[in-house]
């Protein structure tokens, strides 16, 4: 069923990590464009540049629709926002070692495409095309991975679960706190 987006409380936005199964989640297409995507956007822009991110995606702030905003340069012209994006062509491969913003302190060797070639529309419901290589091709490759519910630990070798055990032992912690925390919070207020 398509999505129409129910404006999320943007103050209270946070990039959420790792065992979260909001992640697992595959996104929905976004039907009707509205201001609140541009300001879903520029929130989303501000939690990456906090984290020292180069992309993230809509479903890592909770958020279960197609889209994700990235600036691989950090130049303030380069901000992009990709809504309902789909790769029209994937050339060339070259496998790197990659982080996530939703997984702090791990990384992963993945094999991506070199070259990426995307429809997608902008905030304003505007269609474009894009090509990139490189670190961008590997950025929106990695937001699109989100976007169906995947990760990178999907990806993981065996030297890459022994090299980030201890990270996701420590994530998986993390998130069993939390959840205690927020059930301790209900019983206690009903």
């Amino acid at each position: 069923m398509p999505m129409v987006m129910k404006t999320p409380d943007l103050r209270n936005l946070r990039i959420i990590r790792y065992p979260d199964p909001i992640l697992r989640k595959r996104c929905s297409p976004v039907k009707r464009f509205s201001p609140e995507i541009k300001a879903l956007a520029d929130r989303m822009f501000e939690l990456m540049r906090l984290e020292n991110g180069v992309g993230l995606a809509a479903s890592q702030v909770g958020v279960l629709i197609r889209m994700f905003v990235t600036n691989p340069t950090a130049q303030p012209g380069d901000d992009l926002i990709c809504v309902n994006p789909k790769f029209v062509e994937l050339n060339g491969a070259e496998e790197k070692e990659e982080g996530c913003l939703s997984l702090p302190g791990v990384t992963v060797r993945v094999r991506r495409a070199r070259e990426v070639v995307m429809d997608a529309f902008d905030a304003d419901g505007c269609p474009f095309r894009r090509v990139v290589t490189d670190l961008a091709a590997r950025v929106w490759q990695h937001e699109m991975d989100h976007l169906d519910g995947r990760l990178i630990a999907d990806n993981m070798s065996t030297p890459d679960e022994i090299a980030n055990r201890r990270a996701l032992k420590e994530l998986k912690a993390q998130y069993a706190a939390a959840r205690r925390r927020r059930k301790t919070r209900c019983t206690s207020s009903s």
